[in-house]
């Protein structure tokens, strides 16, 4: 996996189980597209898996709509989680902060397409959402009307100030 630089050294996460904790307790997800010039960003559910030093996001949908037009264009994408936020009052208005931690990344979007895969998507969904540990069944005309997709993540960092 490759290592975004970032600027304030002070500021990052190095320890990869630390970034999983704030991937692990965020529930929502900014997802970044690219329609051509335009950037497009929807916040999303999503669920996780880290194999073998790869971390892979996943998303569900309707199967139509602009987000799938953009994927099927472009697989290139970004994301963004953060939580923690709290302000920190300083005593002139440009020594206020707010302190958080995030995680970014950068990454190529799969569209899933066998039905196995896709409950193997939804069930990492439904366990980082509900926190549940188990195997859950699906209907198998429901995951027919459902788009699921995943992120595989080339590069990602974590950044605190907590």
């Amino acid at each position: 996996m490759l290592h975004i630089p970032m600027r304030r050294k002070d500021k990052e996460i190095a320890d990869i189980n630390e970034k999983l904790k704030i991937i692990d307790k965020n529930k929502v997800c900014r997802l970044a597209l690219a329609d051509g010039n335009q950037p497009y960003i929807i916040p999303l559910n999503y669920g996780y898996s880290f194999e073998n030093g790869v971390l892979t996001l996943y998303f569900h949908s309707a199967c139509e709509g602009k987000k799938l037009e953009i994927i099927k264009k472009n697989k290139l994408a970004c994301f963004e989680v953060d939580c923690g936020g709290a302000l920190v009052e300083g005593e002139k208005p440009c020594s206020y902060t707010f302190v958080f931690e995030s995680i970014i990344g950068t990454g190529r979007i799969i569209l899933l397409s066998t039905a196995a895969e896709k409950m193997d998507g939804l069930n990492k969904l439904m366990k980082h959402q509900t926190g549940k540990h188990e195997a859950y069944r699906f209907d198998e005309k429901m995951v027919e009307r459902v788009a699921v997709y995943k992120m595989v993540v080339e590069e990602f960092t974590g950044k605190g100030s907590i």
